[in-house]
């Protein structure tokens, strides 16, 4: 079925669509990872975009329950150049286009996705439209430059758990105050900016109790759980257009360890008195290199951020800056330098992409060991 992709400077792409009709639009942006689709497929951080994978061949392996990084798949529609329909591996227990299909996500293939990355790493990130149904290109433009951008948007609302629950060995249970969650030595409280499951785990693995609560949840609520540390999640869109959660943070810097990741790093940022800015076309990847300025070690990093905090902006008397990107020296890592808290732009969980900086999950346990 023919498919038509529009983006907002009027530049447009053909191709084929793998999981039937439909028309989706969002913010188009490429992943440069070689496998680990289900997880980017399910990352909320994803939400109100349209993902292309730069590696050519995309569905080999297939799907399975384990891989789900949330409930359920958040990007607004998927981009291939070709599309393995007869997946092969042992875990898998379903078909890419299936898994798509369950949840009405359009997947598009045949698509020159060389082309495409090229474009958007000269113009920088677009709106941009995905059709089936209409295939006027003037039309679709048209209705890409109409589309809803993400700056200033409070994707959060969007994500975020309606109500509280706690991590278990056999998944999310509903409860609140540490009530349902597995016990563990050091207790903590994650707000879920749009978190990814593989981060409660490795809480979990390391003896923690893990509470999360809406990005809704007031400071006061969280105090009143008595908790040994604060985590924030990684989430989707612009932290500027994160309504209520910096003030909430900003009111719990002198009361607990704190820990970010990615938004949950970037509302730090804001909480701390900065600015953050958008990327042309933002870091998205399994294969991003970070150098670790505390130890002077490289670490290959998993990404997928679009916005940045400016460190020109940040009091320099009171956060210093622990991490670097070593492809344009954007800010990867900071600590505040009188509030026990530190945070990260890219992601240690992994899930998918390297394991090389899954130790700030055990530096988090120390601060609460301190």
């Amino acid at each position: 079925m023919k498919a038509l992709i529009a983006l907002e400077d009027g530049a447009i792409f053909e191709g084929e669509s793998f999981t039937g009709a439909g028309e989706t639009s969002g913010e188009i942006v490429f992943n440069t990872g070689m496998s680990g689709y289900q997880e980017v497929l399910t990352d909320p951080s994803y939400t109100g975009q349209i993902v292309t994978m730069t590696y050519p061949l995309i569905g080999n392996y297939g799907v399975n329950e384990e891989d789900n990084e949330s409930d359920r798949i958040q990007v607004e529609a998927f981009i291939v150049k070709e599309y393995n329909a007869i997946p092969c591996n042992y875990r898998a227990t379903g078909s890419l286009a299936d898994f798509l299909k369950k949840e009405n996500i359009l997947g598009i293939e045949g698509v020159d996705t060389r082309a495409l990355t090229r474009h958007i790493r000269v113009a920088g990130a677009l709106r941009g439209i995905i059709s089936t149904k209409d295939l006027d290109p003037d039309s679709l433009v048209a209705k890409a430059k109409a589309s809803p951008g993400l700056v200033g948007r409070d994707l959060v609302k969007e994500v975020t758990c309606k109500e509280p629950y706690g991590w278990t060995i056999k998944g999310p249970v509903a409860g609140n105050n540490f009530s349902s969650c597995d016990p563990g030595k050091h207790k903590i409280v994650c707000f879920d900016l749009g978190l990814k499951y593989n981060q409660l785990r490795l809480l979990a693995e390391r003896d923690c109790a893990v509470q999360v609560v809406p990005a809704t949840t007031s400071a006061e609520e969280v105090m009143a759980m008595n908790p040994d540390g604060i985590f924030l999640s990684n989430g989707p869109g612009d932290p500027a257009g994160v309504e209520g959660v910096i003030e909430t943070i900003r009111a719990l810097l002198p009361e607990k360890p704190v820990f970010g990741i990615c938004l949950g790093h970037q509302i730090l940022g804001l909480a701390y008195g900065g600015t953050t800015y958008k990327l042309k076309f933002g870091h998205r990847g399994a294969n991003q290199p970070v150098k670790d300025l505390l130890t002077g070690k490289v670490e290959v990093t998993s990404q997928n951020h679009g916005f940045c905090v400016d460190l020109d902006s940040l009091p320099a008397d009171e956060v210093e800056l622990t991490h670097v990107n070593l492809n344009d020296n954007s800010l990867e890592g900071m600590r505040h330098k009188k509030f026990n808290a530190f945070s990260v732009q890219h992601h240690p969980e992994n899930a998918p992409g390297p394991h090389d900086s899954i130790y700030l999950f055990d530096r988090f346990i120390e601060t609460m060991d301190e």
